[in-house]
């Protein structure tokens, strides 16, 4: 029987949350360290080791972050565009088995900052609430999601926008019966298209595990 202890992206015996875990074992840092710093419930956290849940892409590169990890060897994403897409040739793909899809948008270059995505939410999906460094932009292309930064809900329809400072606990949910798609946009490296940066979190010391 084949152990599914080798954890590579293109083994079908690949797991995200069995190879989060065994980095973070790695690390010896606990569950709950990795929640506060990656902006995140530790009970989420404990979801996704187990793969009970799928993160979002926000979600699994923040953890990444914290881990030390890029993203790349986590999730196979589409090369970026020279800077152009188009409708027809985009790519839609997701993190694991999870219920939101995506289509990136963005490209890199020298200095780039901006990365963005399309966001395909199906109804009664909720993402986690997280904080986390940068800024980040929603407009609404069809459909209707509830915004939630810090307790305060912004329910969006198509064409409506919000932009606000990512270190804000915030959340979104499709409260729709049908599949609402909206833009993002925002400064944290979804991508991994800056996989020499650093976490800022590694500092040599060892933390209690759960």
């Amino acid at each position: 029987m084949r152990k599914r202890q080798q954890f590579h992206r293109d083994d079908p015996y690949f797991s995200i949350g069995q190879s989060l875990r065994k980095r973070r074992k790695e690390l010896q840092l606990s569950m709950q360290v990795v929640a506060d710093r990656a902006g995140l419930s530790v009970g989420f956290i404990s979801q996704v080791e187990r793969d009970l849940t799928a993160p979002s892409l926000v979600s699994l590169n923040s953890i990444a972050l914290v881990l030390g990890l890029p993203i790349s060897s986590l999730l196979d994403q589409p090369k970026p565009s020279q800077g152009e897409t188009r409708k027809q040739s985009r790519q839609t793909y997701k993190v694991g088995n999870g219920e939101l899809s995506y289509e990136r948008l963005s490209t890199r270059f020298d200095d780039s900052q901006l990365h963005s995505v399309i966001v395909h939410e199906p109804p009664g999906h909720r993402y986690e609430p997280i904080s986390h460094p940068g800024e980040e932009l929603f407009f609404i292309l069809s459909g209707m999601v509830a915004v939630e930064v810090e307790g305060e809900v912004h329910v969006l329809a198509e064409g409506d926008s919000i932009h606000f400072d990512s270190h804000r606990t915030h959340s979104s949910w499709n409260h729709g019966t049908g599949t609402a798609s909206f833009l993002w946009c925002g400064t944290m490296d979804m991508f991994g298209d800056q996989p020499n940066v650093q976490s800022p979190f590694h500092n040599g010391q060892k933390h209690g595990e759960n």
